[in-house]
């Protein structure tokens, strides 16, 4: 005879197998692994103005700025001809980070919200990379856990238009030598050691704004 306790019993063994396989499918980010991974991504004995075992042209690291007059304090700016990212201080000057954008007609300069902040993000590829770069992407389509040789690094912020996620971010990247230069599928590339420095001073609800590439100004012209 079919009891409840059978039909229950019966039940959670059809189904748990497969909810378990899809939370294990999953990508996650350990947040035991966290402090270690800062610690692998920063040069040792690491000042943000002259550190520079990554090889890329001094005019790239960190550096205090005049503001342009009349900028909010807080929000980010970046310059794609020259690939800075500009963080704006409430003292009238700015941090300067060099900067990756992407590559061909990905880079999307507009004016953004960024509404969310996270430290050693997962990442899965866009529908729209997949079918681009099927040989690059497709191997992750059910998304890459957190890690230094995630695509997205240590830290990533979100940008928004409205409640929309655009898919564009703020990142680090494991491909420090690509800054300066066009790499990526539309997102702004950061050194890691750079970005961690910049993701504590950031708040949600700031405004990102990305100018034109040469590309864009030439087309304008």
């Amino acid at each position: 005879m079919l009891t409840k306790r059978h039909f229950i019993v019966s039940t959670a063994a059809l189904f748990s197998a497969p909810l378990s396989a899809v939370a294990q499918n999953r990508p996650t980010s350990d947040r035991s692994k966290w402090a270690a991974w800062d610690a692998k991504v920063t040069p040792a004995n690491y000042d943000p103005a002259t550190s520079n075992p990554w090889g890329v042209h001094r005019r790239f690291l960190p550096q205090m700025v005049e503001a342009n007059a009349n900028l909010t304090p807080g929000d980010i700016h970046v310059d794609a001809i020259a690939r800075y990212l500009y963080h704006i201080r409430p003292n009238g000057m700015a941090m300067r980070y060099g900067v990756a954008i992407a590559r061909g007609n990905l880079y999307e300069p507009g004016t953004y919200t960024i509404r969310r902040k996270a430290r050693w993000p997962t990442w899965t590829p866009t529908a729209a990379m997949i079918k681009r770069d099927p040989q690059l992407y497709a191997q992750h389509a059910d998304g890459m856990d957190a890690g230094p040789k995630n695509p997205l690094g240590s830290r990533a912020l979100y940008l928004y238009v409205g409640n929309r996620d655009t898919y564009l971010r703020i990142h680090g990247s494991p491909s420090p030598r690509s800054i300066g230069g066009r790499a990526s599928s539309g997102c702004v590339r950061m050194i890691m050691a750079h970005i961690n420095g910049l993701y504590d001073q950031v708040d949600t609800g700031v405004t990102a704004v990305l100018y034109p590439s040469e590309d864009g100004v030439s087309a304008q012209s």
